[in-house]
């Protein structure tokens, strides 16, 4: 299992991030069975299966899952997966892998009511600070839809700076400071 994958509950000023368990799957699949919630995330609605198998904790190590709180209540979805791990959570140290296990991706979805008050950015720091902090990750990329305004506007509150994409698409990342890492 590489280094950092435990379920560790994710601290900010506005949100607690707490990992996702099978406990969880009713509720998530309410949300992914939204038109309003996967508008950006895909835009299709996700079947039962579909969100138990991704969306729980199945995939753990490679992915990490949390639902996100605010004020106490599920507010959305965060997780964080591991550049440099193959699905099955073993490393891949194949041509393209990465060095280290530095490195890694973002995503994240709030309802709509959630929305416009500054949970976003204040997940992805809790985020960051334990990626960067606590796992010494030295990169996270993110990859919102570019139409999805709002988004793109709350990854660069939380510092996020776009990146040229081989594939066209929107790239944005965040890139620690050499000191913050441990």
């Amino acid at each position: 299992m590489p280094e950092g994958t435990t379920t560790t509950t994710l601290v900010g000023v506005l949100t607690r991030l707490v990992p996702t368990t099978e406990d969880d799957l009713d509720l998530l699949a309410g949300w992914f069975a939204s038109p309003d919630f996967v508008a950006y995330w895909g835009g299709v609605p996700l079947s039962r299966d579909e969100v138990a198998e991704k969306y729980v904790g199945r995939r753990r190590p490679r992915v990490q899952s949390y639902l996100v709180l605010a004020e106490g209540a599920p507010v959305g979805y965060a997780q964080f997966w591991h550049a440099d791990a193959a699905e099955d959570g073993t490393e891949d140290r194949t041509e393209g892998g990465l060095e280290d296990g530095v490195e890694g991706g973002i995503d994240l979805v709030l309802q709509p009511d959630a929305q416009g008050r500054g949970l976003g950015p204040d997940a992805t720091r809790a985020l960051l600070a334990h990626l960067g902090g606590e796992l010494g990750w030295r990169r996270v990329t993110v990859d919102p839809v570019r139409g999805n305004v709002r988004a793109v506007r709350a990854w660069e509150k939380a510092g996020f700076r776009q990146v040229p994409s081989e594939t066209g698409e929107l790239l944005l990342e965040f890139r620690f400071p050499e000191g913050r890492r441990h």
